[in-house]
């Protein structure tokens, strides 16, 4: 069988909920035997009082209609009644105060579940901000490794250029393959370079030194 909880609302939850603790109670031992009961009750009495402002998706004529707003009322008003009912029902059976003390302890669990709701959603703000944060300081970071790379290899290449000697390279030969020039020249012992430009090879130009390189740079 479907629980009662899930199976009625608002006033008929409520209802239904005083009529088990009115059958129960002469017998219970405890406030536990009729704890079930008590839940309902004070979650159809919640549901109740907040009827008249849940109103999504109901139409004017039903929101303000007279027979509405009445049985509104009247529930809120008999939930009341009965609600007071049960509070004496239960003093009377399990001594006074205990209502007040189940109230109280309900308050304050409900308090504690809203702060550890708000403590969670905190925590996902905090971690979300920190992710991100992270994430910014992870594509800073990788920013500057990647400056530090290419000026690294910058440095390495002037390096390399401030060391290497250059001699004047003179037009050896040169022969026209396809619409362009394939250019082979000869510097100072034996340095061989080429070159394919799309008009006339350069008569001379400052080649790197490279003493008895192979003279077969091109297939003619």
């Amino acid at each position: 069988m479907e629980p009662i909880s899930t199976a009625l609302a608002g006033f008929a939850l409520f209802k239904s909920a005083v009529d088990g603790i009115k059958s129960a109670i002469g017998t219970a031992n405890d406030v536990s035997d009729i704890a079930g009961y008590i839940d309902n009750l004070f979650e159809g009495e919640k549901q109740v009082q907040h009827k008249r402002s849940k109103k999504s998706g109901v139409g004017v004529g039903d929101q303000f209609g007279v027979t509405n707003v009445a049985r509104e009322v009247i529930d809120a008003k008999l939930a009341q009644e009965q609600m007071r009912e049960i509070a004496q029902m239960i003093d009377l059976r399990f001594g006074p105060g205990t209502w007040k003390s189940i109230t109280e302890e309900r308050a304050r669990r409900i308090q504690a579940a809203r702060e550890v709701a708000a403590a969670e959603k905190r925590k996902k703000i905090q971690e979300a901000r920190e992710f991100e944060e992270n994430l910014k300081q992870f594509f800073m970071i990788s920013g500057v490794i990647v400056v530090v790379i290419v000026l690294f290899a910058v440095v390495i290449s002037m390096i390399a250029r401030a060391d290497t000697k250059f001699v004047e390279c003179r037009l050896e030969k040169y022969k026209k393959v396809n619409g362009e020039w394939h250019c082979v020249y000869l510097g100072a012992n034996k340095t061989r370079t080429s070159m394919i430009v799309s008009e006339f090879c350069p008569r001379s130009y400052m080649c790197e030194y490279d003493p008895n390189s192979s003279d077969k740079l091109l297939e003619w």
